[in-house]
């Protein structure tokens, strides 16, 4: 039976039952963190003269199901250390508001990756066993992420490792399953949507950032403040879009890639919806808005490589 104030929070969260239930345990929002890379990476791949479409959506699949595994290893670990209740609006809520097993959630997640596995031999029988390696390191971190002695997301070095995982280490390995080799010109166009992922991180601990103060955690939230957090984090915004100008000037990015630019009034709205707001509840327009930035930026991206590599 549900309390009142957890009915009352679903309510205002638009929580919805049935299928809903296990949609939010995915935490959708934060998938585009997936797709953006692999898609760019094959993008910039596709420009070189290199594609396999059965190695991209073997990859893709992989990488969704591999960011799956690691929300809900978070949700369950969350739950486990007590820094999760039904008043939480930061979480997919599956264990606290909805109702389901903690267990079948870990195991959920362990079905994912076994999955995971399973493509990446695939990927891996037709490309290089090297990346075995790294996609089981990949897994590896997403698991301490939130399990472990010393969770990863205790530590002022969330934002930091699933930047860099999400971003450059999976744009890394597509680039290379397609190409068989990595070149300067992708570790650099990479660096934009390592900070943009980083960003929903860091959005998602502004939000959280009382919950996580009380539960122990050390974020950069957390250390800095509010008013210094959401400042941090619009100057990375404004240096990915800098970056990516000059990458156009420069040659490593086609000029189709002004597109990108598109996004930046998306961009600019996360800093307004963080202003003044004090909740958790308040400050969920803005990392919704962080998500979709990083959908847009990403997706453009990827468009101009592939009008470009179309021509």
């Amino acid at each position: 039976m549900q309390s009142k104030d957890t009915s009352n929070i679903k309510q205002l969260l638009n929580e919805r039952e049935g299928f809903h239930v296990w949609w939010r345990l995915l935490r959708p929002h934060t998938l585009t963190a997936s797709f953006v890379p692999v898609f760019v990476g094959t993008m910039i791949a596709f420009n070189e003269g290199a594609i396999n479409w059965w190695i991209f959506t073997a990859m893709l699949i992989a990488s969704l199901l591999i960011q799956s595994a690691t929300n809900m290893f978070n949700e369950y670990y969350d739950f486990v250390r007590g820094l999760d209740n039904d008043q939480s609006v930061g979480i997919g809520g599956s264990i606290v508001r909805d109702g389901l097993k903690p267990k079948h959630i870990r195991n959920l997640a362990f079905l994912f990756y076994g999955i995971s596995v399973l493509l990446g031999i695939y990927i891996c029988m037709m490309s290089s066993w090297w990346i075995a390696i790294i996609g089981l390191f990949c897994m590896l971190i997403g698991y301490l992420y939130t399990g472990g002695p010393i969770p990863i997301s205790y530590t002022p070095f969330g934002e930091l490792f699933s930047g860099v995982l999400m971003g450059s280490v999976i744009i890394g390995i597509t680039y290379y399953i397609q190409t068989e080799t990595i070149s300067t010109e992708m570790i650099w166009i990479s660096i934009p949507i390592t900070i943009f992922i980083g960003c929903i991180n860091f959005a998602n601990n502004i939000r959280d950032r009382e919950g996580d103060k009380r539960g122990g955690r050390k974020t950069i939230a957390v250390l800095i403040g509010k008013e210094r957090s959401v400042a941090l984090l619009g100057t990375l915004i404004a240096l990915a879009y800098i970056m990516t100008l000059l990458y156009i000037l420069i040659g490593f990015l086609p000029i189709w890639s002004f597109i990108t630019f598109l996004s930046i009034p998306k961009a600019y709205g996360i800093i307004k919806k963080f202003q003044g707001k004090k909740t958790s509840l308040e400050m969920m327009p803005a990392m919704g808005a962080t998500a979709k930035t990083n959908t847009m930026y990403g997706m453009l991206l990827g468009l101009s490589l592939l009008i470009t590599a179309l021509l």
